[in-house]
């Protein structure tokens, strides 16, 4: 059993109705090992000690049994979990919320540097599930504003990180205030001394769970590293590190608040869309900026290292270090932003100078192996600009959008004295909003392709609870991949008005990404690219949501040479039962 499959199914769970009904809609099929190894002893009403390392899913491990074991429509609260940033807590808030969307239960979210009257506000109203930074909470019961009288269950989310950011005093204030038979829960990537001795203090005869944590290693991550080039400033390396590259998105890390400014703003003025994110920046601020990163709006979000634990940014492909941290330990909390729940990922550093002293712990303690790479000259990385934004250009093109009515104004602006900075500024409006756009037609087919996973999930989940066999009880996105005589036994699948799916024959294996099999398919197909809404990449196949009506000209493509194999395009069908 891996750090992020589960041998175990949800359907084995007792777990009621609504709360299975919340695990499906958030695409959920099989639970992580640190999932399935809690749930018994949580839903038991025990204390826990877990240790699991970064990113394989501590958020839903703590949640589901709580929801299950707190009762609803009460409106008291009945469960606190405090967490070490503002970020971490409003993430963990939206989580259990939509894991508890079809119980009779509220959650709220209290932190720092939001107003305190709404929050206020909120707790008179009451709700079942605090999720808060120690300080506000805090705040709040020392105002009276927040009533833990009737708390059944603490839990303490990234606890070592929690106490090392000078929080410990607040958090056995807090759990003064909690009723003395309370259940407490303490998850962390590291269970150093001062999680033991709060342990032993506040913890009963606790269960302790230890799977691996970050101090080993961070798996499914490439690990790089470019030796900066003195002959041009360090910005300048990164940029022409970020060309040879060309991260889909990235969290660039930097060990201080003046460089997130100087790297978001030397980003942004060579036509790379960045924000950063550091301490200084408003809340409501650093909430509009996650938001970007979280629908794919931005491309990179510059950061100090309070991004670094326990935000979640499904499907981020790179974590760039602009500045290798001094505590090795702190590298492997940044890169565990990529690579989340077995993923793969990348992680990028610029090293030089006292940087060496990081870098050769990391290889020596933590056994991590970097990949050395060079960067490339002044003219080879303005040429990798270009031939990038020219690809992009010519893609958009080939998309369906008429564009020769303004063949006349492009000739036009050609002569005109200021032709170049209208150009110009026409060609950055273009990759900032085109990038916006895919985005959200991302968005779009995820979500058709989520509601398809969602079908599934409950159709497997109910065939379970009715005693099919065990392979019978694997939820069918989690199945291994079928045979050709495996897909001659399938029935046709009901149509669907707003997407046909196809399977095609290549997946992960052959090397593909999501958008780039999507890319690809439409040229083979000779179809605009906005037709693919979706790609449910496996190993060795994929499934593919499609436009009604472009699925014939995707069927006629089979047998044409892709990646030099002949490619199987059909309409997909299910098994017969």
């Amino acid at each position: 059993m891996s750090d992020y499959v589960s041998s175990t199914s949800f359907a084995e769970l007792p777990l009621s109705e609504e709360l299975r009904r919340g695990i499906g809609d958030r695409g959920y099929t099989t639970p992580t090992p640190v999932q399935a190894a809690v749930f018994g002893p949580i839903f038991a009403g025990r204390d826990v000690i877990c240790r699991s390392k970064t990113g394989t899913g501590k958020t839903a491990a703590f949640g589901i049994p709580i929801l299950e074991r707190i009762p609803g429509g009460t409106r008291k609260a009945s469960a606190l979990v405090l967490c070490n940033t503002r970020e971490l807590a409003l993430q963990v808030s939206q989580e259990l919320e939509a894991l508890a969307r079809h119980k009779n239960i509220s959650v709220i979210a209290v932190y720092g540097g939001a107003p305190m009257g709404v929050q206020t506000q909120a707790l008179q109203a009451g709700a079942e599930v605090i999720v808060g930074t120690p300080g506000r909470v805090y705040d709040h019961i020392r105002r009276g504003t927040l009533k833990l009288e009737d708390a059944r269950v603490a839990v303490l989310d990234e606890a070592d990180e929690m106490l090392s950011a000078g929080f410990y005093e607040e958090v056995t204030r807090i759990l003064d205030h909690l009723p003395s038979d309370r259940q407490t829960l303490l998850f962390s990537a590291t269970v150093p001394p001062d999680i033991e001795q709060l342990a032993t203090k506040y913890l009963r005869n606790p269960e302790t769970i230890l799977l691996s944590g970050d101090v080993y290693t961070v798996e499914h991550i490439k690990n790089v590293i470019y030796y900066v080039v003195d002959q041009y400033p360090k910005p300048r390396n990164l940029l022409y590190l970020l060309e040879r590259e060309d991260p889909e998105s990235a969290i660039v890390f930097c060990n201080t608040r003046t460089d997130t400014e100087l790297i978001a703003n030397v980003l942004n003025r060579n036509g790379l869309d960045a924000e950063m994110l550091n301490g200084d920046l408003p809340q409501k601020e650093r909430e509009r900026v996650m938001g970007k990163v979280k629908r794919g709006e931005l491309k990179f979000m510059v950061a100090t290292d309070i991004a670094a634990r326990g935000i979640d940014i499904s499907d981020l492909s790179h974590v760039i270090n602009y500045s290798l941290p001094e505590d090795p330990s702190v590298y492997l909390h940044r890169v565990g932003r990529t690579g989340r729940i077995g993923k793969k990922g990348t992680a990028i550093s610029l090293v030089s100078g006292a940087e060496l002293v990081t870098l050769t712990a990391l290889e020596r303690n933590f056994g991590i192996q970097f990949e050395k790479r060079s960067l490339p000259t002044p003219d080879e990385a303005k040429s990798l600009w270009t031939e990038l934004r020219m690809k992009e250009l010519r893609d958009a093109m080939t998309a369906g959008a008429a564009f020769e009515a303004y063949l006349p104004l492009a000739q036009d602006m050609a002569v005109r004295e200021d032709g170049k900075q209208l150009l110009a500024y026409a060609l950055r409006y273009f990759f900032t909003h085109h990038r916006m756009e895919k985005a959200q037609a991302r968005a779009a087919g995820e979500k058709l392709l989520q509601s398809h996973q969602v079908e599934q999930v409950h159709k497997e989940q109910k065939r379970a609870r009715g005693g099919h066999d065990r392979e019978r009880r694997k939820p069918r996105m989690e199945r291994a991949a079928e045979s050709p005589s495996d897909r001659a036994e399938k029935a046709a699948e009901p149509p669907s008005a707003d997407r046909v799916k196809l399977y095609v024959s290549q997946g992960s294996d052959q090397g593909w990404e999501k958008d780039a099999l999507a890319a690809a398919l439409a040229e083979t197909a000779a179809q605009p690219r906005d037709t693919v809404f979706a790609v449910d990449l496996k190993p060795r196949y994929a499934y593919v949501l499609v436009q009604p009506g472009s699925e014939g000209a995707y069927v006629a493509a089979s047998g044409k040479p892709l990646r030099d194999r002949p490619l199987t395009v059909e309409i997909a069908r299910p098994k017969k039962r």
